[in-house]
């Protein structure tokens, strides 16, 4: 994961303080390096240059190269980064628009904000229906081929507890999946990238905290 995905990851900017398509440029290491950050709507990008060369600083990306001096240069680019995003930027829950959609329906519906349990796990949170502190559901980071073996790459997903006729209905559907990380026979689990539409996992959320709300 490059710097600025793992610095930014639940961050978006915020264009009441910055413009979009903004660059900023920062000058470090005794002035003799420039720090690029180009910030979009979907994307942050950034490079170093060196001012000797007027050339991108590359070792600064190579993970062979583990120097004293480069290792300099790749904190004092991380500050000026969390600089740039504790600055220009809020912090979201999680990292997919649905995800946050999601969070949101909860907040307005129960009033519930997720618990980020695990500090290794920071991509997961848990919501817990308040009278009987049981989870009726769970958002988690994953790379897409625990569920889907022929792919790869980032993703969010959902679990939520689920009637027997509910998973068997919707495991007929793209979008699901049996239960990862929980008992396939109670659990269900969807992906949070749009496939599955909002209006469809809110009655599921729904249907999921009427399951654990009684002892």
């Amino acid at each position: 994961m490059k710097f600025e995905e793992k610095i930014f990851k639940k961050y978006k900017p915020d264009f009441n303080k910055i413009k979009e398509n903004s660059v900023i440029e920062r000058i470090f290491k005794n002035k003799n390096f420039k720090a690029i950050i180009t910030i979009s709507k979907d994307k942050i990008k950034g490079k170093v240059i060196d001012l000797d060369s007027d050339d991108e600083f590359l070792p600064l990306r190579n993970e062979n190269n583990v120097g004293a001096f480069v290792g300099e240069i790749r904190e004092e680019y991380k500050n000026i980064l969390i600089d740039i995003r504790n600055n220009y930027f809020y912090k979201n829950n999680f990292v997919l628009a649905q995800s946050n959609r999601i969070c949101d329906f909860i907040y307005k519906k129960y009033n519930l904000e997720p618990e980020f349990l695990w500090e290794k796990f920071d991509g997961t949170g848990i919501f817990r229906n308040p009278k009987t502190d049981k989870w009726f559901g769970i958002i988690m980071d994953i790379d897409k081929s625990k569920i889907e073996k022929s792919k790869k790459g980032f993703i969010e997903v959902m679990n939520v507890k689920a009637t027997n006729d509910t998973i068997e209905k919707c495991l007929k559907i793209k979008g699901f999946y049996p239960a990862y990380h929980m008992n396939k026979k109670y659990w269900l689990t969807f992906a949070l990238d749009d496939t599955v539409s909002d209006d469809r996992i809110f009655e599921l959320i729904k249907e999921s905290y009427n399951l654990v709300d009684k002892k």
